[in-house]
């Protein structure tokens, strides 16, 4: 039996994390939202109880439950991520939907939200941190470095590769043997034929930079 998840981020993120924790029977102990609209209110029945710094809520984490970081700005998903391995000394679990289809020859690191119906297969590697989202592919032996965001229904074909920090917009298809540089941004519904560069953005079909 796992623990139960004490999730930081009450918003939109920690409410999918709150569903994918629930669909695994994965007790949720509470929210922690820096928001003070948020806190000493319920979302989802689950109640926001206080702020990311709180240590009366935080000094639980790898004793009694286990943590998964839902800020929703991915700055403060490092920053929190960073604080945790420094200050407690542990990792945030991953969140993997029931309804997901992960194989067991699959390579994922701590922390990564995997949408219902997401497919990651065979020998692909996702690395820390990262956002699958609802019915996205990751396919055979494509490589997704720590921090990237991939939307819901987008494809990532074979053999890519999807550098640390890139944003993968919802139903965006990457052609197999692509590379998605370093903390580039993929629009929405492209298709990416060609290898995009460090911090680009590209948009389109076929994906052209966007000026």
């Amino acid at each position: 039996m796992q623990n139960p998840v004490i999730i930081l981020g009450a918003q939109q993120l920690g409410t999918a994390a709150l569903d994918i924790f629930s669909s695994n029977d994965v007790v949720v102990y509470c929210f922690l939202d820096d928001s003070g609209k948020l806190q000493q209110t319920e979302v989802n029945n689950v109640s926001v109880m206080s702020s990311t710094e709180d240590s009366e809520f935080l000094k639980l984490i790898g004793k009694k439950c286990d943590v998964f970081v839902a800020a929703e700005d991915t700055a403060a998903r490092k920053s929190l991520v960073k604080m945790l391995k420094e200050e407690y000394k542990v990792v945030p679990v991953n969140a993997i939907h029931r309804f997901s289809a992960v194989s067991e020859h699959a390579w994922l690191g701590h922390g990564n939200m995997i949408g219902a119906g997401a497919i990651v297969n065979n020998n692909s590697k996702i690395g820390s941190n990262c956002l699958i989202q609802s019915r996205a592919l990751v396919d055979a032996y494509a490589e997704i470095g720590d921090f990237v965001q991939v939307g819901a229904g987008a494809v990532i074909n074979s053999e890519v590769v999807v550098e640390e920090g890139a944003f993968i917009g919802s139903g965006a298809v990457v052609v197999a043997g692509v590379k998605i540089g370093k903390n580039a941004r993929v629009g929405a519904g492209s298709v990416v034929v060609a290898d995009v560069p460090a911090k680009a953005t590209v948009f389109g079909n076929p994906a052209a930079p966007v000026k």
